[in-house]
């Protein structure tokens, strides 16, 4: 038997979506006594040999709502054309994603997309003659009939002025980074004495600000100097890092950031803290891309400058990135299968957004756990 929901498995989901799946099925058995298989629903998208595809849904989506899940950049996902094994690129994503919504031909009585980074979402403003990538996307997904995007800690939310009559919401991992620091280091001490937080730029202060307001710890800013004359890898080359913020005094540092891209910018600032008495060194990314590999970051362990980078499974990790000692994975298939639920209810996902009181309890029940060590 199946209910009125159906979960739509992008290709390179297939794990966190299985997760999703599991709880989504558990809850349903509990809350509303409805027996249920699975949730996810049969689709495809073969590919022709000239590398063209088409999308399929083999069952019924009628009167459904669809969510559907999907990761713009899991590069471990390929496609054949000509013979050759080409790599799936975000664009090739997000085509399939409009193929398959295509496919649901407006039978479907809602659709969702849980896009957790955000396409194209660091094209987000235009500086000069440049195309505005993250907001025609948006754009042309809600043209399509999409009633709601759902993404994690979107590089500027802003972007989402660009459809004012579309759902958008922006969920952040907060409460997991934090459950999962006080479970992979279960001694830390998270107060004002031991432990401070760090932003790598000033464009990542409204996350960090969160994080030393409720935690109650100090806050410091490392400042970037770009050189502007030039453009390397599509960007200005950072010339250095500059920090403001009071003294470290051996403390405990957690450097929250977004992404982690090439990797150069946290490392250049892990080394900056150091410098300035740094004690060890954490790391809350959101999406973990490592797009140069992660052996810089197998020698900055090594070499002390790294203690443990948490990130999330929004997004492809690599088997060589799950094996190595400083890397925490962060689990957030149960917090997407709470939002579905509750979407699934018409009820408020408000709650689920603002995590201060699962903070604060999850705060106060390790507090308790370090004094009874003690």
């Amino acid at each position: 038997m199946r209910n009125d929901i159906g979960l739509i498995s992008m290709r390179g989901c297939e794990e966190i979506s299985k997760k999703i799946d599991k709880y989504l099925v558990e809850w349903y058995k509990k809350e509303r006594n409805i027996e249920v298989d699975t949730f996810l629903l049969n689709v495809s998208c073969p590919r022709f040999a000239t590398g063209e595809a088409k999308a399929v849904i083999h069952e019924t989506v009628r009167g459904y709502d669809i969510y559907i899940i999907c990761d713009m950049f899991n590069y471990s996902v390929t496609y054949k054309m000509y013979g050759m094994d080409m790599p799936m690129s975000p664009d090739d994503h997000f085509q399939d994603l409009k193929r398959i919504i295509s496919a649901a031909g407006g039978k479907a009585g809602r659709i969702t997309v849980l896009m957790p980074m955000l396409y194209e979402g660091r094209q987000h403003k235009r500086t000069s003659r440049e195309s505005l990538d993250c907001a025609l996307a948006l754009q042309e997904l809600v043209s399509m009939g999409v009633d709601n995007i759902i993404t994690f800690d979107a590089h500027d939310p802003r972007v989402q002025n660009a459809i004012p009559l579309g759902g958008f919401d922006n969920a952040q991992a907060y409460y997991q980074m934090i459950k999962a620091l006080i479970r992979n280091v279960p001694d830390i001490r998270i107060d004002h004495n031991h432990l401070m937080i760090c932003s790598p730029d000033e464009g990542g202060m409204s996350r960090c600000i969160y994080y030393s307001s409720v935690l109650g710890l100090s806050l410091g800013m490392f400042y970037k100097r770009r050189d502007y004359s030039r453009v390397e890898h599509g960007r200005n080359p950072i010339l250095s890092h500059d920090f403001l913020g009071e003294k470290i005094n051996n403390k405990d540092v957690i450097i929250v950031d977004d992404m982690i891209s090439s990797g150069e910018s946290i490392i250049d600032v892990s080394k900056k803290l150091k410098e300035r008495g740094a004690n060890k060194i954490y790391a809350f990314i959101t999406f973990g891309l490592f797009v140069d590999g992660i052996e810089k970051f197998n020698k900055a362990y090594e070499n002390g400058f790294i203690e443990k980078i948490f990130t999330t499974n929004l997004t492809y990790r690599s088997e060589a990135l799950k094996a190595a000692p400083w890397y925490c994975e962060v689990d957030m298939s149960k917090y997407i299968s709470l939002i579905i639920n509750t979407l699934s209810k018409d009820e408020s996902i408000g709650e689920l957004l603002d995590p201060v009181g699962r903070i604060n309890k999850a705060l106060n029940k390790h507090l308790k756990e370090l004094e009874n060590r003690a």
